[in-house]
């Protein structure tokens, strides 16, 4: 009998302690989750609150009115997460603009940037009331806003361009999944453009049609990208630019209002942001460090303001 209760005792120790581990697991998990999700400001658009996360450089001047970086991140993933891929937080100290990472809906989490389901109007609202809270709480120069964003956030950037392109200065992509027909862009401006895509990018075909993970008719992203060209007015044969390593460029020029179209391809790049921080190779691919997509955006970006 009392080695039967020595080793119930000595189970109940062992069971407490498992429990207590798991339990400690959970809050773990649940404590750096809630790191990773992490959010600073929140609104209400269309009827329901939505969040963001705002990077405001140390040497913000308020009395000299500051550009604002829309950077948008791609499905299932999180504004925290955009933040780090993309490094923009650095350039926002060098250049003294502020960068907003805001998020979108559902789970896994997304944007409604004009595919089959959902209400890519709702997004466009919240982008839009986003930029009028920040006006209203910041010294922004309304004629240099721009938008980016990876993935289904490159779409949602593009849907932008369209249906913002009163208050975009101009756009930028990596990897984007373009799910809008083009015929539905219909902007009032021709907004200037700049987009990297691999060429074996596992999840958004840089050849188009269906990828392993979603049965989108994605487009052909080099006639993509021509198509976007000739929306905003561009003639000629396109310019070469200079490769770097697996990187190669080309430039549409001579177009509507100076609205340029800049396309990067990344020989042999995967589902992922250009000398930004790496993510799963098994799961997206390869990252290149040959170029760095945020700093030539932000090159771009400056070159644009709504009004010159």
């Amino acid at each position: 009998m009392k080695i039967l209760k020595s080793i119930s005792k000595i189970f109940a120790v062992i069971i407490l302690a498992i429990l207590g581990i798991l339990v400690l697991g959970a809050l773990t998990i649940a404590v750096l989750f809630s790191r990773l999700d992490e959010t600073n400001g929140k609104i209400v658009s269309s009827g329901k609150v939505r969040t963001y996360l705002l990077y405001v450089p140390a040497g913000y001047d308020p009395a000299t009115p500051s550009p604002l970086v829309i950077s948008i991140h791609g499905f299932a993933e999180w504004p925290a997460h955009q933040m780090q891929i993309s490094g923009w937080n650095k350039l926002a100290d060098e250049y003294g603009f502020i960068v907003v990472y805001p998020s979108g809906t559902g789970f896994p989490r997304r944007w409604q940037a004009g595919g089959q389901t959902g209400d890519p109007l709702s997004d466009v609202l919240f982008i839009s009331d986003l930029i009028d809270k920040l006006e209203g709480n910041y010294n922004i120069d309304p004629a240099r806003i721009y938008a980016n964003g990876l993935s289904n956030g490159g779409g949602m950037s593009y849907l932008l361009g369209c249906a913002l392109s009163d208050r975009i200065a101009a756009i930028g992509s990596v990897a984007g999944a373009y799910v809008l027909p083009p015929d539905q862009c219909k902007p009032s401006r021709p907004v200037p453009m700049i987009a990297f895509h691999g060429t074996a990018d596992p999840i958004v075909p840089y050849q188009g049609g269906a990828s392993r993970g979603f049965d989108f008719p994605f487009p052909l992203i080099p006639e993509w990208m021509a198509n976007r060209a000739v929306l905003n007015g561009c003639t000629g044969v396109p310019d070469e630019l200079p490769a770097t390593g697996d990187a190669s460029g080309i430039r549409y020029s001579g177009c509507t209002e100076g609205a340029e179209v800049i396309f990067y391809t990344i020989n042999g790049g995967g589902h992922t942001w250009p000398g930004g921080e790496p993510l799963p190779e098994w799961l997206t691919g390869y990252t290149s460090q040959d170029i760095n997509a945020t700093q030539l955006m932000w090159e771009f970006f400056r070159q644009f303001s709504i009004g010159d």
